[in-house]
């Protein structure tokens, strides 16, 4: 692996010494989310000579070589093509680390080989489809000596950076509880009531793409961090549309029809183990459409002398990991600027230095998990559960 120089805390980030961390990337193809913001955060003149993509894999060899052949135009050198099994990419010895952004369903058995090959990795949240498979994940990569980053980029966005500091400077005063109001639309055809034909496979409760465990989960991980973790939890959920209208690449439906296995409303409620109150009420399936009034995303943090709020009525404004909200303090708006490429950015500065830094790690991803457990549970035996 490349050196580089020790960095002290509240510094910039250190020059290289050596060449750059060699990127393996799995599950990066011409469009969708890693082409669209992981490769970008990447390639990004903020890193160059940070990491270099050297190497990429898809599942067919057409689709490796289309891929290939963009990013080598991006980067300005030739990237190696692999297909298949994770294993060819891990092995090479040219890659330091290797990014895996697929499915979920398919997160722990192609990242399991780079964590044999003795590679780094990144690997994209949920990181595995249960709490056994991101433990079995975490364990394989303690085993093996390899550092891991996990896609929770929302940590890193800038309204949650100035919220940190908002916090640190006293301003609100102690903060004594918090409450989140959040909504999923029918508009964004993940989950029921409409389901793209791309995602029909996220209506498997064992293909651990749900409500709770991305959109949602995406945002407690912002409140856990800035506040601390649960002590308890207790929790209801509710399952009021129980079947998905599936739906082609205009939105426009097929006729299929397909049943959901799990949950679109949850009420959360629980201490952090900072004494903070939490009340959180997502939901999801209904218009999210202009006019209906319907609030989409509303975090408010309350303090003894204040108050700091976040809230977005865009659609997919809940979707905080993605989308930067706006940000008020005591009712007044708070300018912040940025973007989630820059976010994923500042992972991956941290990641460079060595250091734990802020970025989210496999073992992060254990602790959300067996939160998502703790939740399930509540809901399902009607009791407080102590974490």
């Amino acid at each position: 692996m490349p050196k580089y120089r020790a960095q002290q805390r509240g510094t910039s980030y250190p020059q290289r010494e050596m060449t750059p961390i060699k990127i393996g990337f799995v599950g990066l193809s011409t469009t969708g989310w890693a082409s669209n913001v992981l490769a970008p955060s990447l390639i990004h003149p903020d890193l160059k000579g940070v990491y270099d993509i050297v190497a990429v894999s898809t599942t067919s060899e057409a689709s490796a070589q289309k891929s290939a052949e963009k990013y080598s135009a991006d980067v300005g050198h030739p990237i190696k093509a692999y297909h298949g099994d994770s294993s060819k990419i891990a092995s090479d010895p040219d890659v330091d680390l290797v990014a895996v952004a697929v499915k979920t369903p398919y997160h722990k058995q192609l990242v399991m080989p780079v964590i044999e090959a003795k590679k780094d990795f990144f690997l994209e949240w949920p990181a595995g489809a249960s709490l056994e498979e991101t433990r079995a994940i975490a364990e394989a990569a303690h085993k093996q000596g390899v550092r891991s980053i996990v896609g929770l980029q929302g940590r890193h966005s800038a309204t949650l950076r100035k919220v940190k500091e908002l916090l640190a400077s006293g301003v609100i005063g102690a903060v004594k509880s918090t409450n989140v109001l959040a909504h999923v639309g029918r508009e964004f055809p993940c989950w029921p009531p409409t389901v793209s034909a791309a995602m029909e496979y996220v209506v498997e409760k064992k293909n651990g793409a749900t409500r709770l465990s991305i959109p949602i989960f995406h945002q407690l991980d912002q409140v856990t961090h800035v506040l601390g973790h649960f002590a308890s939890v207790t929790a209801t959920d509710a399952t009021l549309y129980p079947t998905g209208q599936v739906v082609d690449t205009e939105n426009k439906p097929t006729g299929k029809i397909v049943q959901s296995e799990t949950p679109d409303h949850f009420a959360i409620t629980g201490f952090l183990e900072t004494g903070v109150l939490v009340n959180i009420f997502w939901r999801g399936g209904y218009s999210s459409a202009e006019g209906t009034g319907r609030r989409q995303f509303v975090w408010e943090i309350d303090g003894e002398e204040g108050t700091i709020r976040l809230e977005s009525n865009k659609p997919t404004g809940s979707f905080t990991g993605m989308y930067e909200p706006d940000l008020y303090l005591n009712g007044q708006k708070v300018e912040v600027e940025g973007d989630v490429v820059e976010s994923v950015k500042i992972a991956w500065k941290q990641f460079a230095t060595g250091e734990k830094g802020d970025y989210a790690t496999i073992d992060d991803a254990v602790k959300n998990h067996e939160l998502i457990e703790a939740i399930e549970l509540s809901a399902r035996e009607g009791r407080r559960v102590i974490l």
